[in-house]
């Protein structure tokens, strides 16, 4: 009996990531969660959300109040990565450039320590700059081997009382990564969103 009912759960598993992998590839994020709930999981609990929504981290889902699916891009702070309007790292709190490392650097792009002097060395030189590269174009292509990364697509959130912009960095993979199958999102150009970023604008809301 619980050999029969071991393969019943197992097939029905199967089926639900079958059923949230078509889902998402044929749909956006703003209507993916509405039809994953009422088609996967009134089928099969769980199992379809383990499918669909593997964040990096819990705390990923969250974004001034609204729930997404998507992991962030790979950065020195996760589990979102906070960029600048031109899309490269910043110090999640204090909102400080930080190089590849995540260090906070000068505009010369050289590591301070926290009295905002340039980091020295045992030796009492200065300490030469890390690099400071785009989270999107740069750094995930780097890290996952993806070399059609772009900063696609974007929408805005009131968060703290100024305006956040949570940034889609998109692919042609059909995969994002989390693993699973990737969104169309706010992307375009047969592009899909393969992992997310922030900005902070500093624009009152």
């Amino acid at each position: 009996m619980n050999r029969v009912l071991s393969r019943e759960s197992s097939t029905l598993d199967r089926s639900a990531e079958r059923l949230s992998a078509r889902l998402a590839e044929s749909t956006t994020r703003r209507s993916f969660l509405g039809r994953l709930g009422a088609a996967a999981l009134a089928v099969a609990g769980g199992s379809a959300v383990a499918a669909a929504v593997k964040p990096d981290e819990a705390d990923a889902f969250h974004f001034c109040g609204h729930i997404w699916t998507t992991g962030s891009c790979p950065s020195p702070y996760p589990p979102l990565s906070r960029i600048d309007r031109k899309g490269y790292p910043l110090h999640p709190q204090s909102g400080k450039p930080i190089d590849n490392l995540g260090r906070v650097v000068d505009s010369a792009g050289y590591a301070l320590d926290g009295s905002k002097d340039r980091l020295r060395g045992p030796d009492g030189n200065v300490l030469p700059p890390a690099p400071r590269t785009r989270v999107c174009e740069d750094w995930t292509r780097e890290v996952k081997g993806l070399n059609d990364l772009r900063i696609q697509g974007s929408w805005f959130r009131c968060c703290g009382g100024q305006i956040r912009k949570l940034v889609d960095c998109c692919s042609f993979s059909r995969r994002r990564i989390n693993g699973d199958a990737s969104l169309v999102g706010y992307c375009w150009g047969g592009r899909r969103v393969y992992c997310v970023m922030y900005y902070d604008s500093g624009l009152p809301c």
